[in-house]
């Protein structure tokens, strides 16, 4: 069953009722309804055109966080091959939150990592809704050392609210952590590739996303806060969530502009959660076109090519 947005209710009466009249047609097999079906068909794709023609940046956040929308192990399923699932920090434990192993994209042996968010209420559970601990961030640090050790390019996939807040996490050093981790991606001496698919929550999302090249899909979102965390900090009242998205200039639409993401990477009509494997296909050749930009540069110029493209952040702005 489709899981419909607030601002997307218009839509699901007219698609519902046109799962209505298709359904009373399989019942009553002499009734011919397909021309009113087509016409509400037609009625709905004209809406939904409409709707996301040119969403708000709060309308963006709630497409970013669809519970439907791919994640990374969707991704890791149809993009890569041969992969191997790498476990643990070899200090504390294995953090669900983060999955990351051996692969091969297009042939090519690769180390892939992510957050994974989760599917169902149990997944999401195991994976703590995709909000790393340390041993998240210290399993990432550790793959990625391997992956420098063997000339292997590092694909990272982003999908979090961000790092865990917990007593625990902060007990075990969890802005540390996160530190090193954003430490690590600049110090790799092979190609780093990576793609916001839904949320980027503040530092959690940077100790993944210090990349030679950074891809955003066009309704993911990249922040130092969640519209709630800012509304709540700066109004003293989390309903004014979406005043705070619009200050945040959060989207990919956005943050193209000021230089911190590279390139956007379209998403089907209505957003990757209504064609997953069109969104995942896309986010594929993306990661492929940004690999090859890269394959005439040696370590040395993989970390010069990193170090420049962070220290002119925020030239844009200054210019404009």
């Amino acid at each position: 069953m489709t899981i419909y947005l607030e601002f997307e209710k218009p839509l699901a009466e007219i698609e519902g009722q046109a799962a209505e009249l298709r359904a009373l047609a399989q019942r009553s097999p002499e009734m011919d309804v397909e021309k009113e079906a087509a016409a509400l068909d037609r009625k709905s794709h004209e809406m939904l055109v409409q709707l996301y023609a040119n969403l708000t940046p709060w309308r963006k956040c709630q497409v970013a966080r669809h519970p439907e929308r791919p994640h990374c192990k969707d991704y890791i399923e149809r993009l890569f091959t041969e992969y191997t699932p790498l476990a643990g920090d070899r200090n504390f434990a294995d953090d669900h939150a983060v999955m990351g192993g051996l692969a091969r994209f297009n042939g090519r042996p690769v180390m892939v990592i992510g957050h994974e968010k989760g599917h169902d209420t149990k997944s999401r559970i195991e994976r703590n809704f995709g909000m790393a601990r340390p041993e998240g961030y210290r399993k990432a640090i550790r793959l990625m050392d391997m992956a420098d050790r063997f000339g292997l390019p590092v694909v990272t996939l982003v999908d979090t609210p961000g790092a865990y807040p917990g007593k625990g996490a902060e007990e075990r050093g969890q802005s540390e952590a996160i530190a090193r981790s954003t430490e690590k991606c600049l110090q790799v001496k092979v190609p780093l590739v990576s793609v916001i698919i839904g949320e980027g929550g503040s530092g959690g999302a940077v100790a993944f996303a210090t990349a030679n090249r950074v891809a955003m899909l066009e309704h993911s979102i990249y922040s130092v806060i969640s519209p709630e965390g800012c509304a709540s900090i700066l109004w003293k009242d989390a309903e004014k969530m979406r005043e705070a998205a619009e200050a945040l200039r959060l989207t990919a639409q956005n943050l193209k502009e000021l230089g911190v993401c590279d390139r956007i990477v379209a998403e089907p009509l209505g957003g990757a959660h209504r064609d997953r494997t069109a969104a995942i296909d896309a986010v594929g050749r993306e990661i492929a076109a940004m690999l090859d930009e890269m394959k005439d540069l040696d370590g040395q110029g993989l970390r010069a090519d990193r170090r420049k493209k962070y220290l002119d952040l925020g030239s844009k702005g200054l210019a404009a």
